[in-house]
């Protein structure tokens, strides 16, 4: 009797043993939103005042190729104007109409320029937002994880999300739990003297609201 008692015991110690060593550790869930604390970076306002300069100086550019293309278009319209003239010899209708299908192909190649422009400017803005925003986004993560360790914290999750329908997976978190401020003022503890603290609206990734060359009375042209 008594080794059957020993042997229960000796079964509950190591079944308890057992238990203990693959129990996990306690979870500690905390959130942070990593969309404010990108926008908010001292980083990210400069970067984007500099997209904004440049898709300036973009718009800026694609006016004054406008204003070329707007010119061809007077000039076309002018030996248009010519080769129709009833007052003109059939030499010099001749010779205006060939003038004008050589400025319509000018104001046609200044319509491809304007196009390839815009685009080239989209895709390189777009990309360095991008190539910007996968280099923040990975150096505030880090900083994020450490400050949830130094916490206590075993996971930490994005209460910004996003989701495939571009809303947070958390629909609540108690505030006790949102380390966001910790991190912001980890991230921004290095920021310059005199750098701005909250970011300015997104820039946009192209002067896509440039005009394209119109070519105004081209319908009946002949080419």
């Amino acid at each position: 009797m008594k080794n059957s008692i020993k042997s229960l015991v000796a079964i509950a110690a190591f079944g308890a043993f057992a238990l203990g060593a693959f129990a996990q550790p306690a979870v500690k869930v905390l959130v942070v939103d990593m969309a404010k604390l990108y926008d908010t970076h001292y980083k990210t306002v400069e970067q984007n005042a500099k997209i904004q300069a440049d898709d300036q100086k973009a718009q800026e550019e694609v006016e004054k190729m406008n204003k070329d293309g707007n010119a061809l278009v007077e000039e076309y319209k002018s030996l248009n104007d010519q080769s129709n003239n009833p007052a003109l010899s059939a030499d010099a209708k001749a010779k205006a109409q060939g003038a004008a299908q050589a400025k319509l192909e000018a104001i046609q190649n200044k319509q491809r320029e304007v196009q390839t422009f815009i685009q080239n400017t989209r895709n390189s803005l777009g990309q360095r937002l991008n190539t910007f925003r996968s280099l923040m986004l990975e150096e505030i993560s880090k900083v994020a994880a450490d400050v949830a360790k130094r916490k206590g914290g075993n996971l930490l999750l994005d209460k910004a999300g996003p989701t495939a329908i571009g809303i947070s997976n958390i629909v609540y978190a108690d505030a006790a739990f949102d380390i966001t401020d910790d991190v912001m003022k980890e991230v921004n503890k290095d920021r310059p003297a005199g750098a701005a603290t909250a970011a300015p609206a997104a820039a946009p990734a192209s002067p896509s609201g440039a005009p394209a060359v119109s070519v105004p009375g081209l319908g009946g042209a002949k080419k």
